[in-house]
């Protein structure tokens, strides 16, 4: 039997269309000619006989007539996404217009604000959970929820998304490389000094950047490496950090070419770092500066500082705590934990 025509059953001149996910429950759903059913059992027999009950007890929820000066779906995306334009910065502004534009407006665009339900949501939102793509799944929750936010007020309705689940996703936090994993970046870095990437991984690796950092960076003194801190929102001062030279940076600076690693793709930065250390990502360049930091014996709150990071504790602390860079200089003295000669590596 052709694969089109497998999962479907016929009742009362209707083609219904099912399917098995994969926690073994069969599926039907029809939302057609003002009827909308769903059903769901873990045998098929009982699927069908659920479904042919319901449409003969008249068990379902017609759709309202859409009113013709409701605004779609899309006309309240568009008015969202102009609210983001000016409140997030434009790496954030363009994951939100790429995700409405590739996922949800062809879903629901067309449709009236008020005409999405509950249950159009989580079966959309289960289609990436089926995939396991959970990460995306949680992603665009989100997103959805923001604006049936806008939508329940415009309307003076419950948000729809009120009782849309989708599991939980916990993102990977990282870790820092090993001792032998640092010396094969190295390594490698050193023996390929002719890509841009080799330069901006070394970075990474004894300054502790964010990759969206490295096209800011800057040289004080030839002592000290500035950035602007990308954690920074929209509205709010550019926030510069510096970073001194420790001496494992030190015995790179031969080395490395900071134009070059300033104007590094960070596509091809990813990419690099995958061929190398497939189990490993960029972002993991900065944990391993940190705790190497912090292994080396220098301050928690001056690696904070270095890092970008906010301070802890107390005001006193948060506050009143100005550390000198003659002292952040002593502290950057310590990080000095590999003696061999990188050069002849």
């Amino acid at each position: 039997m052709p694969t089109n025509y497998r999962n479907v059953f016929a009742t009362n001149d209707m083609i219904v269309h099912y399917r098995l996910r994969k926690d073994g429950v069969y599926e039907a759903r029809f939302h057609r000619n003002g009827i909308d059913i769903e059903v769901s059992s873990k045998d098929l027999t009982k699927l069908k006989q659920k479904f042919i009950e319901k449409l003969n007890n008249k068990d379902f929820c017609p759709r309202r007539k859409r009113d013709p000066n409701e605004k779609t779906f899309a006309q309240y995306a568009a008015e969202w996404l102009n609210i983001k334009r000016v409140t997030t910065k434009p790496s954030t502004y363009n994951e939100y217009v790429r995700m409405l534009n590739r996922d949800v407006l062809p879903v629901f665009g067309k449709k009236g604000a008020t005409e999405i339900d509950r249950s159009m949501l989580q079966n959309f939102l289960l289609t990436y959970v089926d995939k396991g793509t959970l990460r995306m799944a949680h992603k665009i929750f989100l997103l959805l929820r923001c604006i049936f936010d806008m939508i329940a007020e415009d309307y003076n309705i419950p948000t729809p998304m009120k009782k849309v689940v989708v599991p939980n996703y916990q993102s990977k936090s990282g870790t820092a490389f090993t001792y032998e994993e640092e010396k094969k970046l190295v390594g490698h870095c050193l023996a390929n000094l002719q890509k841009d990437t080799s330069h901006a991984l070394l970075v990474l690796l004894y300054a502790g950047l964010r990759r969206s950092e490295l096209a800011s960076l800057n040289i004080i003194d030839g002592a000290w490496l500035e950035c602007e801190t990308s954690k920074e929102r929209m509205g709010k001062n550019v926030v510069k950090r510096k970073i001194p030279f420790t001496p494992m940076m030190k015995r790179m600076l031969p080395y490395i070419d900071f134009e070059k690693a300033k104007r590094v793709n960070l596509s091809s930065l990813h990419t690099a770092m995958k061929r190398l250390f497939p189990e490993h990502h960029s972002h993991e360049l900065r944990h391993t500066f940190i705790s190497r930091c912090k292994e080396s014996g220098v301050l928690s709150e001056v690696v904070s500082i270095w890092a970008g990071h906010s301070l802890g504790g107390t005001i006193t602390t948060t506050v009143y705590t100005h550390y000198s860079d003659e002292f952040q200089v002593k502290e950057a003295e310590k990080v000095d934990y590999l003696q061999w000669d990188f050069g002849n590596e």
